[in-house]
């Protein structure tokens, strides 16, 4: 089973949804405290035709950014459905704080093309710190908090394994 947050009226309303898949295309949905047989079919990108529990219905999705708009007996419904997860974290993300020495780590083996710090400077969190060449593509490495660089183990050019410590913060 999968659950859904669907955030209504802009985020003003959140209704919860458990999806759990009864064979192809058919899918049992609780929306809050009610069960529904649902019965999809996809036509194409954006349409759905839908039987729910006896009623039939054709859904046209337009997804614009994060809000989607649906489509149904011509009325437009805005929403943003997510994992219940990832709304957990969404909502988390502006609370949480990194404290202590944080280092820099590279995610993959690569080759340091810039660094854009120096010891003992200051930096915010999310600030550029390195930029990293691995698998063809530039990386930009940024800061995990806010602080000093206290620790700078790289220079422009230099190849470092996946996981190497590139500076630390603290």
């Amino acid at each position: 089973m999968s659950r859904y947050v669907a955030l209504l009226d802009g985020g003003k309303r959140e209704v919860a949804i458990d999806v759990e898949e009864d064979g192809a295309g058919r899918y049992q949905v609780r929306l809050g405290d009610r069960v529904h047989r649902v019965d999809a079919f996809q036509h194409d990108y954006g349409t759905l035709s839908l039987i729910v529990d006896t009623a039939s219905y054709t859904a046209t999705f337009d997804e614009r950014g994060a809000t989607l708009r649906v489509r149904v007996r011509g009325a437009v419904f805005p929403l943003e459905i997510l994992p219940e997860q990832r709304l957990r974290m969404r909502r988390a993300a502006g609370t949480l704080t990194v404290e202590g020495r944080q280092p820099l780590t590279a995610p993959l083996p690569g080759r340091v093309l810039k660094v854009l710090v120096e010891a003992g400077q200051v930096v915010e969190r999310g600030q550029p710190l390195v930029v990293l060449e691995a698998l063809r593509m530039e990386n930009q490495l940024r800061s995990p908090c806010g602080g000093t660089v206290v620790e700078l183990q790289v220079r422009a050019g230099q190849d470092v394994a996946g996981g190497a410590t590139l500076l630390v913060v603290e």
